[in-house]
C-alpha cells in the first residue's frame, strides 16, 4: 500500500476543515493575539496543497505501475 494515498486523504480533509474554519471566523477576536493574520486560513490552505499534490504522487504512481 502506498502511504500517499492515506496521507493525502488526511491532509486535504484537515486543509478543507481548517480553512472553512479559518474563512468561517475571520472577524473574530482570537486573530488580535496573530496581529490579524488569518493563520488557520494560511495553515488550511498549505495543507490542502499538500495533500492534493500527496494524492497527485500516488495516483500517478499508480498508473505506472
Amino acid at each position: 500500500m502506498d502511504l500517499r494515498l492515506p496521507i493525502g486523504y488526511v491532509f486535504t480533509i484537515y486543509g478543507v476543515m481548517l480553512t472553512g474554519y479559518g474563512l468561517f471566523t475571520k472577524g473574530d477576536a482570537m486573530y488580535e493575539k496573530s496581529l490579524n493574520i488569518p493563520v488557520n486560513t494560511i495553515w488550511g490552505v498549505v495543507m490542502l496543497i499538500f495533500g492534493l499534490v500527496m494524492l497527485f504522487f500516488a495516483k500517478r504512481a499508480g498508473k505506472g505501475a
